[in-house]
């Protein structure tokens, strides 16, 4: 059956009919990639907040490895917080300040993040371009009680955006905090101390939880 439509209508009809068919946006397709970066990595660290106390540290150490080591750029992370001594580094030095780097990080999640209390984490959909990198924000909302603010500055690295810095509260570089650290260790014992001192810092936040973790210390 035909029926005679106005040209008008047809015209609109058309372009409806290819706007349908266009492809969408990249932004409306995948959304923004440096706040999926986080929003994958807060999906898996609740996933382990809400297992914690069956895990043990140990066990929230195994499960959050891998989405650490997706979400961070972690060798990035080493050699800003070494700062310029690095490049004075043995390269053998460097793979161990690295590695030990890696570990710390992980064992502190692990220990921090140590049960379930209701807590749900909040990302801005959309990043904000700066200098270095795009900026995430997002906020650890509690079941009670006043809400933390996290944001995270990625980079991308072979075309994946990697964290690369925690602004604690909004504003506290987690890597400029440990550039201070790590240059009065390198000043006093150089690559070995500061290598030594990342194993000890892991090995310290693995022993297991006295409180039975009670959800994310602050």
């Amino acid at each position: 059956m035909h029926f005679d439509i106005p040209h008008p209508l047809r015209v609109i009809l058309a372009v409806a009919a290819l706007l349908s068919l266009a492809p969408a946006p990249a932004s409306a397709q995948a959304g923004d990639p440096p706040a999926q970066t986080v929003r994958a990595f807060y999906d898996s660290l609740l996933s382990v907040m809400k297992k914690a106390g069956e895990l043990g540290v140990e066990g929230r150490y195994d499960k959050l490895a891998a989405p650490i080591r997706t979400a961070f750029d972690l060798p990035a992370m080493t050699r800003i917080s070494v700062g310029p001594a690095w490049s004075s580094i043995a390269p053998e030095q460097q793979a161990k300040l690295v590695d030990g780097f890696e570990r710390m990080t992980i064992a502190t999640y692990a220990n921090r993040f140590d049960g379930y209390a209701g807590e749900r984490f909040e990302v801005e959909p959309t990043s904000d371009e700066r200098p270095t990198g795009r900026l995430v924000r997002t906020r650890l909302v509690p079941a009670s009680g006043e809400a933390v603010t996290l944001n995270y500055l990625l980079r991308s690295n072979g075309g994946q955006w990697k964290i690369v810095d925690v602004y604690l509260t909004g504003t506290i570089s987690e890597l400029a905090t440990r550039r201070a650290e790590f240059a009065a260790i390198l000043k006093a014992g150089g690559p070995a101390a500061l290598a030594d001192s990342l194993r000890q810092q892991a090995e310290r936040q693995l022993q297991p939880a006295r409180d039975g973790g009670s959800g994310a210390k602050r």
